[in-house]
């Protein structure tokens, strides 16, 4: 049997013993999602993707309770270059697709002491009240695939555990052995993270390449803490939390730019690595009347890192090595205002400003960012349509008509039956400047969407 039947055995079997054991509280739910995506610049798809979305959860007894995730996906175009490509087996090169194996842990309850429990295996752990953009959740890496699906994360390894003392009182502490890096974009959605490099006048990059270095798999070095404390005061609900660890996005701490011919033609090659960080953080979510408010903040402390460059010297040709700080060590702080509000019509409203993305580093790197979402369900909710939706970043105050991006994202759902969704959005991109969105201008897409949960 062949990897993909195996792994299609294995959706059977979830299905087949949701069927054998529901008498014994077994369930299964999940999803299947069709998405198609198209470039209007160029007139090409961008996205296709078809997802079969598996959960299964029990719990037998009120000792213990499992659960698991496993994604399912067709994802990518054709990459036949060769007709032998058009004869395997796999079919991955005719239709690329693959298993993500995202959650499976154990909660056992009561654990040594009446009020702990303890959560132990691969988990997705969000900390934060703000709306998919959090400072204070550092422990799952960040899924940055899908670049407009912020606050995805993924599962990593874990022991978490909590205790409850009164009723009002929960102390949550996590240890994470293994170092887990995060997921980037691909394609022309990846400077969205990347800042270019910036080299003399005249240099012409022949050749990159890059090295990727993660941390020594020992307790000392690729092992992570969190630590957390939450309570509910006044009607709002408060936290205040601890993690130290590692950043979960690279950074270039080394470069060797090795010349090619006399006319400027340069290789370059880099080290990236994943620097060590502390984070204080608080939160807070409640209600002032019917608006809904939150805000969260996070000082963030990480360790000096030197960035070595090993580069002709102008004045001799000979090979030097210098070098600068690619990021210090001084404390800087992000943080999350947001609100909701819902109007008699029932139109929604959701709006948040945001100091510091979860790429930036630095306390003069920090952009201003704002999101916002209106939508309004009609015809006894057959419909859902988002007329303004997105997101504003400002990079100069002193200078924002250079220096601000935008995307606008509208959308139209339609429910014709329980628990079925068709969605058409897009998005429109435009900036200028040193931001995220000023560097991914222009990559307007227009989404299609069916997804169908059980």
């Amino acid at each position: 049997m062949n990897s993909k039947r195996f792994f299609l055995a294995i959706a059977g079997l979830f299905i087949v013993g949701d069927w054998l054991f529901a008498d014994n509280g077994v369930s299964i739910t999940g999803y299947i999602q069709t998405d198609n995506r198209i470039q209007t610049k160029s007139n090409k798809f961008t996205w296709n993707e078809n997802r079969l979305n598996l959960r299964l959860e029990g719990a037998p007894s009120d000792k213990y309770h499992y659960f698991s995730e496993i994604r399912l996906r067709g994802f990518g175009f054709p990459a036949t270059s060769r007709f032998s490509d058009l004869q395997m087996q796999e079919k991955n090169k005719v239709y690329p697709w693959g298993l993500e194996f995202r959650e499976a842990y154990v909660d056992l309850y009561g654990f040594g002491l009446k009020n702990l429990d303890v959560r132990i295996g691969r988990q997705v752990i969000a900390w934060g009240t703000a709306d998919a953009l959090n400072p204070t959740s550092n422990i799952s890496p960040d899924d940055l695939e899908d670049i407009f699906n912020f606050g995805e994360k993924l599962g990593t390894n874990a022991v978490n555990a909590s205790y409850y003392i009164g009723d009002n009182l929960t102390i949550n502490g996590v240890y994470v052995p293994v170092f887990t890096p995060a997921t980037l974009p691909f394609g022309d959605f990846a400077d969205a993270f990347s800042a270019p490099m910036d080299l003399p006048p005249g240099m012409v990059v022949r050749r990159l390449s890059d090295k990727i270095i993660l941390p020594e798999r020992k307790p000392s070095e690729s092992s992570q803490i969190g630590l957390k404390a939450s309570t509910n005061l006044l009607g709002y609900d408060l936290s205040l939390s601890y993690f130290k660890g590692r950043d979960d996005l690279p950074i270039l701490s080394k470069a060797t730019i090795t010349p090619v011919d006399m006319i400027g033609t340069v290789d370059i090659t880099t080290e990236l690595i994943y620097p060590e960080m502390q984070v204080i953080g608080g939160d807070f979510a409640g209600s002032i009347g019917s608006v809904g408010i939150w805000g969260e903040g996070a000082v963030y402390m990480p360790e000096e890192v030197t960035m070595t460059t090993i580069a002709p010297s102008p004045i001799t040709g000979q090979m030097e090595t210098t070098q600068t700080v690619a990021l210090d060590d001084e404390p800087y702080c992000k943080f999350v205002l947001g609100g909701d509000y819902t109007f008699k019509n029932g139109l929604y409203f959701n709006g948040q400003y945001l100091h510091g993305f979860l790429h930036e580093r630095g306390k003069d790197e920090l952009n201003d960012y704002f999101t916002f979402r209106l939508e309004k369900t009609l015809l006894n909710d057959k419909f859902k349509i988002v007329p303004i939706g997105g997101a504003v970043a400002i990079n100069d105050w002193d200078d924002v008509k250079n220096n601000y991006g935008l995307v606008y994202a509208p959308e139209l759902s339609y429910f014709p039956s329980d628990n079925v969704e068709l969605n058409i959005g897009s998005f429109i991109i435009d900036g200028k400047g040193d931001n995220m969105f000023g560097m991914i201008k222009g990559l307007d897409e227009i989404i299609f969407r069916l997804k169908v949960s059980f």
